[in-house]
């Protein structure tokens, strides 16, 4: 008979324990652990049954790729971050805030899948198939070879796809799949390890590519376990601003294309649609004519360069510890920038806040735009303008060095095709352009003269 036992595990990260704690020692996290029941079962032998297939070690010469080893979407900013289009066979991850967009895309992209002949089995764990068809409806969704599936079985689910054998399956979401193999409830750790396994040898096995939706915790991780973005091939997270109408669609894990690769989306009421130039998506809220604080960077998302707008105030604080506020910006990249100009150039700001913000809402992570983000600091702080049509492109040392980036051509060229004139750049980057002017610069003081000169 098989013996049943219990153990308490972390929503959050998985960690196993034969009792209750309070606090996570793995994560952190309080108040996350939950009793799980499970049945252990006598070992059987294994059996070559028991793995994928029952496949030979082959040669890599000797290996054979289909003709279409790739299937495009027709949405061209999801093909972008894909690396041109879903790869049979794959298991993709798709993960957000509640609202985002998710359903609504991953409904679109069936549309478009089937209008290439393609048979797709979309399991709605979530919404019944009535649900599925009123927001189908509303996206000018109409195809014979679309099936929707309202189910939350994995055993089910299974059976569906071995007897209609689509080309392409959506589960929305993972966190609603349950395993009768599992007693535990949906959602917890160990049914989603296990339905997500189940998913896996489902793909490898009959070359079936599965896309799966995720939820996110409020910290904005996916839920469930770490082991679940590994098992998968792409991890993509839908990202968006709630007061606004686009959508960021970024890459964190691609086994068969470019990490942190963006594609951008406008949500509008048929749906998400493609946005063909993000730079005049970013740069339509400019400030028109010349505002000391502002600067214009191009930072680079993936492959694809990013014209972006970084605003700075400071002002004099009324509190005994001035502010450092951000958005957009990582505040531990601010405080370095801070030190730096406050060390190398001489401005005192120890007595005033400062507030930098990047327009449109953008994450922007990357050290290329640390020379901005310096120079709209210190113009604010002495009220003095930068060229709106001058573009800054630079990393900070702590020695107040500008270092070198990558991809300084595909950048310049991009601020060309968006009408810049002028471009500060660091002096290692030997590169020429006639169609713009460029400022080579060696220190962020260099910069600043640059910047003053041209007034």
């Amino acid at each position: 008979m098989a013996k049943v036992k219990s153990k308490w595990i972390c929503q959050n990260c998985g960690y196993e324990t034969a009792g209750y704690l309070g606090k996570c020692p793995e994560c952190g996290s309080w108040g996350s652990f939950a009793e799980e029941v499970q049945t252990s079962l006598k070992p059987q032998a294994i059996t070559p049954q028991g793995f994928l297939n029952d496949a030979k070690p082959s040669l890599l010469s000797d290996i054979k790729i289909g003709e279409e080893v790739r299937i495009s979407t027709n949405i061209s900013e999801f093909d972008r971050i894909l690396g041109g289009g879903l790869v049979e066979g794959s298991l993709v991850l798709i993960a957000g805030d509640p609202g985002i967009g998710k359903s609504t895309i991953l409904l679109q992209t069936s549309g478009e899948l089937c209008k290439n002949n393609k048979k797709v089995l979309y399991v709605s764990a979530e919404e019944s198939a009535s649900q599925v068809k009123l927001r189908a409806e509303r996206l000018d969704i109409n195809s014979n070879s679309l099936y929707i599936y309202p189910q939350i079985n994995m055993e089910s689910i299974r059976c569906e796809i071995d007897a209609l054998n689509p080309d392409i399956v959506v589960v929305d979401s993972i966190q609603a799949i349950y395993s009768g193999t599992i007693t535990s409830s949906a959602g917890s750790v160990s049914q989603i390890r296990e339905c997500c396994n189940i998913l896996m040898q489902i793909a490898k096995n009959k070359n079936i590519t599965i896309i799966v939706i995720g939820h996110v915790t409020k910290d904005g991780s996916i839920a469930g376990p770490k082991v679940l973005e590994h098992m998968v091939d792409t991890v993509i997270y839908f990202e968006g601003d709630k007061y606004k109408s686009y959508r960021i669609l970024r890459a964190m894990k691609n086994r068969f294309g470019n990490t942190s690769e963006v594609g951008i989306f406008e949500m509008g009421s048929k749906g998400l649609s493609c946005v063909t130039n993000p730079n005049e998506l970013f740069l339509n809220e400019r400030s028109q004519g010349s505002i000391p604080g502002t600067a214009i960077v191009v930072t680079n998302e993936g492959t694809r360069p990013l014209l972006v707008e970084i605003q700075a105030l400071v002002g004099t604080t009324p509190y005994p510890t001035p502010r450092r506020v951000t958005n957009g910006v990582d505040t531990s990249r601010l405080l370095q920038i801070l030190a730096v100009l406050e060390k190398r150039i001489g401005l005192n700001l120890s007595k005033q806040d400062v507030y930098v913000n990047v327009m449109g809402g953008i994450e922007v992570d990357e050290p290329s735009a640390d020379l901005g983000i310096a120079l709209a600091v210190a113009t604010c702080a002495r009220d003095v303008v930068v060229d709106s049509q001058t573009v800054i492109i630079g990393e900070i040392g702590l020695s107040g060095e500008i270092h070198p980036v990558q991809n300084i051509e595909k950048r310049l060229n991009e601020a060309v095709l968006s009408g810049f004139k002028k471009a500060i750049i660091p002096y290692a980057n030997r590169v020429e352009n006639d169609k713009i002017e460029i400022i080579r610069v060696k220190r962020l003081i260099d910069a600043i003269s640059a910047c003053v000169s041209g007034q």
